[in-house]
């Protein structure tokens, strides 16, 4: 019978399908808890000037000691007050590509004694001002925790070993003495420590290895830096190659198989433009809301498959999760902040498996006006607030009904894209759509099936816009969500999502 009427809604036409689309939650069907570290970021210096002084993503930018925004250690404050603002949890440095040409020791002592080295990654000059010390004070004015790669592209096992005794060991070593002598007495504890950066790049990357090389090495670095401190956490280099041939997939069950049981992350990293594989679609509205957005989900669901079989193989004392430490949607319009907040969706719809993640870059959060010099906050720092406020509770598994799409390689791809999350202590349920219809608004109605009811009224924020505004400094003042209210009904909200919009519903229980 099942198939019968399946069958039948197949062969209706195409208008009388068209009907209201509805969410369904249930409070009591939890996914996971959701990580405060999802809300982490990235941070490196890239770029290609070789002038003196050096300017690119670090200096000059987030660091500039003449800036009348520079705090006592160089930084300046108004990506501090955003960073805060956010509520970021977590930030990984210092790279990156940049970092398996990175040695650690450059970056530390009297500034003016550091030596100016040769970006071998980016290709510009590295002043070395910005090192160790200095990235753990700017995590300490954001308060958020370090999260450092270690160099396992040209650099070897002893000078990770050396690096954390550097951070973690309170004195009695040299390199920890070192730390005290240029007068930081107490350890940084570092607790994240990330076992190289993109080593299966073998195009671009420093360095590369193939899995059984990476595993070699990884596994005896990750045993030299247990030694010096065993309480840290471990993230292993899952793979960031993601060649048509499928060899990333053959990468990661290697490095899944290799670590369980001593890493407690496996890092993936993907960046959203790259999930179109035709180039010349790339502009496509319909190719880059859904087609992106699906191989995002696959690069997810795919290691998570693999874990489990691993899993059930051979049982490990402890679970492997995954950290997306190096993902984003570049672009300064609508469709750039609908795609991040996708990505934002992702990590909540699979709260059980991603318990990190790092969006790049940390200074892409405020929008830049090069011309007047000034940042400002634009529609992605809003939308990335609306999650890193409100989104910090359990991921609910939430049932959704609505037309579908198919494009590329991707076949019925819901136009909304639907997370849910319960917070108890506020005893609210936040819902996070995007409606990713280029034209039509899409009206639906939310109910709750759980033994706890609607009550009050729903509270609605959306960030919405046009396909053609790129966004400027002159308009900052239009860009904070859209705030608004809606009845509630017998359990049920129904509201119309606007077309190409995020929309945050925030609605209290009892």
């Amino acid at each position: 019978m099942k198939r019968l009427i399946t069958i039948v809604l197949c062969v209706l036409p195409i208008s009388l399908m068209a009907q209201t689309a509805s969410i369904r939650i249930d409070n009591e069907r939890v996914i996971g808890d959701i990580d405060p570290n999802i809300y982490g970021v990235f941070m490196e210096p890239i770029g290609r000037s070789t002038e003196i002084p050096v300017r690119n993503s670090l200096y000059g930018t987030l660091y500039d000691p003449s800036s009348p925004l520079a705090n006592e250690d160089g930084f300046k404050t108004n990506y501090l007050e955003a960073m805060q603002e956010l509520r970021i949890t977590n930030m990984r440095w210092p790279g990156g590509n940049y970092v398996s040409g990175y040695n650690w020791k450059d970056g530390i002592g009297p500034k003016e004694q550091r030596p100016m080295r040769k970006d071998l990654a980016w290709g510009g000059y590295d002043p070395n001002f910005v090192g160790t010390d200095e990235w753990v004070k700017l995590n300490k004015a954001i308060g958020s925790e370090n999260v450092i790669c270690i160099n396992l592209g040209l650099g070897d096992i002893n000078d990770a070993r050396y690096w954390i005794e550097y951070t973690n060991v309170k004195s009695g070593t040299y390199f920890s003495d070192l730390r005290v002598k240029y007068g930081n007495p107490e350890p940084y504890n570092v607790k994240y420590w990330c076992l190289g950066n993109e080593v299966d790049g073998s195009p671009w990357i420093l360095g590369y290895k193939n899995a059984e090389d990476y595993c070699k090495i990884g596994l005896e670095a990750a045993k030299a830096l247990k030694a010096v401190d065993s309480s840290i956490k471990l993230v292993a280099g899952g793979s960031s190659y993601y060649e048509s041939t499928g060899i990333w997939i053959d990468w990661n069950r290697k490095i899944i198989t290799a670590f369980s049981g001593v890493a407690d992350y496996l890092s993936i990293h993907r960046y959203w433009h790259e999930g179109i594989s035709d180039e010349n679609r790339r502009n496509d509205y319909y190719s880059y809301m859904g087609e992106s957005a699906m191989d995002f989900e696959e690069k997810i669901t795919t290691p998570l498959a693999q874990v489990n079989v691993i899993k059930a193989l051979y049982p490990q004392k402890k679970p492997l999760y995954l950290s997306v430490d190096e993902w984003s949607a570049s672009g300064g319009n609508i469709r750039s902040v609908l795609a991040n907040a996708m990505c934002l969706n992702s990590f909540i719809r699979h709260a059980d498996f991603v318990k990190m993640a790092n969006f790049t870059m940390m200074t892409s959060l405020l929008a830049n006006d090069f011309v007047k010099g000034t940042t400002y906050q634009s529609p992605l720092f809003y939308a990335f607030k609306l999650f890193t406020t409100n989104c910090r509770g359990k991921s609910l598994d939430t049932y959704v009904q609505c037309d579908t799409f198919s494009v590329g390689r991707f076949s019925n791809i819901p136009y909304l894209d639907v997370t849910s999350v319960y917070s108890e202590e506020g005893k609210t349920i936040y819902i996070n759509v995007v409606n990713r219809h280029k034209d039509k608004a899409i009206t639906t109605e939310i109910t709750n099936s759980g033994a706890a009811q609607f009550t009050g009224k729903a509270h609605i924020s959306s960030i919405e816009g046009s396909l053609d505004e790129v966004y400027s400094s002159d308009k900052q003042s239009e860009y904070a969500p859209k705030e608004k209210e809606t009845d509630i009904k017998n359990n049920k909200i129904t509201y119309s999502f606007p077309p190409h919009s995020l929309t945050q519903i925030e609605v209290k229980v009892k």
